[in-house]
């Protein structure tokens, strides 16, 4: 019998707020987070707006004389960790710290100090690079200085698979837990690459949004008019447990991680396919043991992009069959971003908030239904409806597919 696993704390940064509560309000009023880029002059991009983290402050949770070995993805990652360790109201105690675990993905690591001391090396010489920028970059070091802060003694590991990275996090934490191998475990996901090489790759690939002079209406999942999606940054992270430890400790339960699936398209570096999506979706229902008539919401992978946003709506109908019609979907990267390894553990936290309150949120700036997406998208306003089972999906460059499923207790 394997063991159950639930959420017992939640944190987020994002670019709807630095913590869950403002993030949540956000998706759920159906505000945008998307500016202008201002962390460098965009003129010369073809992308100049993204979904940027605002009035980010660590303190209280990294020392001062810390913050200058640490690139800002891992900063992100702690101050959310601190705030899901917090709403745990978890104690980590030297017994339970041999019990308790980290699994933290980034997509593309400390790019943000990659470029920084590149600039360094050019002008001023190698002499001139920080012993310390090594440890800032490589993606391992979220969860490395995460397991260092709490005194976390297990498993200790960082996952990297593009934007599916989050979910990959989460749902190999789960396998852990339910092998008995650990009691805790701290998961989700960090990027920090609003930066220039970042942004410029994205664009040379004609992957981002080019609605310079609209940012706030530029990520448009399901619209008709999306032209591709637009960067974001921050950090979502969960605290999951054994379900029979987190009951003997009082702990307050979110909900239960259910399922998790996952796939390999096998079929292109970076053009999605249906196939691969649908069996994550079907092995996750499968994991969770639903039929897709018990699910009420899909927090969709819903990038913004023209052909990935249709090739999700026909792997959903693909997978759900005729519980298609009925199934609510939405996309918090209308609001967000997209921010590539975090998206999966921010919307993980959305699509667990949307459970708590028996709320859909909204898939923003829909002005025109794409024709081919004939599902309930929830355009543009929030609709109440209980939610007993709910589904967050993560596609990622390489063909890489994640799906989590949360259902109530």
């Amino acid at each position: 019998m394997r063991k159950r696993i639930v959420v017992t704390g939640l944190g987020a940064i994002s670019p709807l707020g630095n913590n869950v509560p403002t993030t949540w309000e956000g998706i759920a009023n159906g505000r945008s987070g998307i500016d202008r880029i201002t962390k460098f002059d965009p003129k010369d991009y073809r992308s100049q707006m993204a979904g940027e983290v605002k009035g980010f402050d660590p303190a209280g949770v990294i020392e001062t004389s810390d913050l200058k070995k640490m690139d800002i993805f891992i900063q992100y990652a702690l101050v959310a960790a601190a705030e899901a360790v917090r709403d745990a109201n978890l104690t980590i105690t030297e017994e339970l710290s041999y019990d308790t675990g980290v699994s933290v993905g980034v997509g593309l690591g400390g790019l943000t100090s990659i470029e920084k001391y590149e600039q360094v090396l050019l002008e001023k010489g190698p002499r001139r690079i920080t012993p310390f920028f090594i440890p800032m970059v490589i993606s391992n070091m979220a969860s490395g200085y995460i397991s260092l802060m709490f005194n976390c003694r297990n498993y200790n590991t960082s996952t990297a698979s593009a934007c599916a990275t989050s979910n990959h996090s989460i749902g190999d934490a789960a396998r852990i837990i339910e092998r008995g191998d650990a009691k805790v475990m701290i998961v989700g996901g960090s990027e920090a690459v609003v930066t220039p090489l970042a942004v410029g790759g994205f664009a040379a690939m004609h992957a981002l949004s080019s609605r310079n002079d609209d940012p706030t209406h530029a990520s448009r999942p399901y619209d008709q008019a999306r032209d591709g999606f637009v960067m974001g940054e921050g950090a979502g992270i969960l605290i999951i447990e054994d379900y029979e430890f987190a009951r003997a400790r009082g702990a307050r339960i979110y909900c239960e991680l259910a399922g998790y699936g996952f796939s390999s398209d096998a079929h292109h570096i970076t053009s999605p396919s249906t196939d691969g999506p649908c069996r994550a979706m079907k092995m996750a229902l499968r994991d969770a043991e639903l039929v897709p008539d018990e699910l009420d919401y899909i927090n969709t992978h819903g990038t913004s992009t023209p052909q990935g946003d249709i090739n999700e709506v026909k792997a959903v109908k693909e997978a759900m069959g005729h519980a298609a019609r009925r199934v609510s979907l939405s996309s918090s990267k209308s609001m967000t971003g997209h921010l590539l390894g975090a998206a999966g553990g921010v919307e993980a936290i959305v699509t667990i908030k949307a459970m708590e309150n028996g709320l859909v949120p909204p898939t923003i700036n829909i002005e025109n239904l794409d024709p081919e997406v004939d599902l309930d998208v929830t355009p543009n306003r929030a609709k109440e409806r209980p939610i007993r089972a709910a589904m967050s999906n993560s596609f990622g460059f390489g063909g890489t597919n994640a799906t989590l499923v949360f259902k109530g207790l």
